[in-house]
């Protein structure tokens, strides 16, 4: 396995994380959950059995960044390595590939996507934006670019747009998970709790929702000051101890000043 620091797990909460990993999928999500079996030979892509560990994507890293050293070139290898990478918060690396797949596959729309969110997790909202404007089409729309123009939108504070934007990825897409989540995300910047809980509520209960959707309801329910049945949720994804730790670091953020302006600024659009 290839020498890599140890990640913060899955970008999950932890007592000293920071609140841009709190607030995970405003999120530009991609579906990187995968069963257990898919782990074990390093496939990230797939349906999901049981929640991925950062064990399990440092195995991915190692496994697709094995292949990609021997075919840069190839579409598939170079989207899971990096997708890999990203979910390690090793972003920039995860850029440089996905940039020299852009400029390979200047037309395929998924590379497009993924190479637009990296470029939105490096804090260039501007150019993220252009990059999945131009990508899409459309006579023939993609819903993962609208929900990643959405996301996008989000950060720049122009909800009501995103909003809009999710409702038609819905509509070409209805019931995926990572779209939903990213609309309950855009309603707690907001504020707009109940809302957010039903959405995400809706989303975590989908057979294809992966281990973030599961952490955002575990944030919004905790938001509202059900802090047990927070952890409760949480504690699916993580273990005990860390499900506590993230607990209590929300409770220690929520009584601090001005903590929705704190929320709403670490509120990261480039994870997923």
């Amino acid at each position: 396995m290839a020498s890599i620091g140890k990640p913060t797990p899955l970008r999950t909460l932890t007592g000293k994380l920071r609140l841009s990993a709190i607030a995970v999928p405003v999120a530009l999500a991609v579906a990187l959950a995968a069963c257990a079996s898919n782990a074990k030979r390093g496939d990230i892509t797939g349906s999901i059995a049981k929640p991925m560990t950062a064990a399990d994507f440092l195995a991915a890293a190692d496994y697709w960044g094995k292949r990609y050293l021997k075919k840069p070139s190839d579409r598939d290898i170079a989207l899971n390595y990096a997708a890999a990478l990203r979910r390690l918060d090793r972003n920039d690396q995860a850029m440089a590939i996905l940039e020299r797949a852009a400029l390979t596959f200047p037309n395929d729309r998924e590379v497009m996507a993924a190479y637009g969110k990296a470029v939105a997790a490096s804090g260039d909202l501007g150019r993220a934006l252009t990059i999945i404007r131009r990508a899409q089409n459309p006579a023939a729309p993609d819903w993962r670019l609208m929900s990643a123009e959405a996301a996008i939108l989000d950060q720049l504070n122009d909800h009501a747009a995103a909003r809009k934007l999710y409702l038609s990825a819905l509509d070409l897409a209805p019931n995926e998970p990572s779209i939903m989540s990213n609309l309950g995300m855009s309603y707690i910047l907001t504020n707009e709790l109940v809302e957010a809980e039903r959405v995400l509520r809706q989303a975590a209960s989908l057979p294809t929702a992966d281990s973030r959707i599961r952490q955002n309801l575990a944030l919004v329910v905790g938001l509202q000051g059900r802090f047990a049945e927070a952890e409760k949720i949480a504690s699916t994804e993580l273990s005990p101890d860390q499900a506590a730790a993230n607990v209590a670091y929300l409770k220690t953020m929520l009584a601090a000043p001005n903590a929705w302006k704190k929320l709403k600024k670490g509120a990261d659009p480039a994870t997923g």
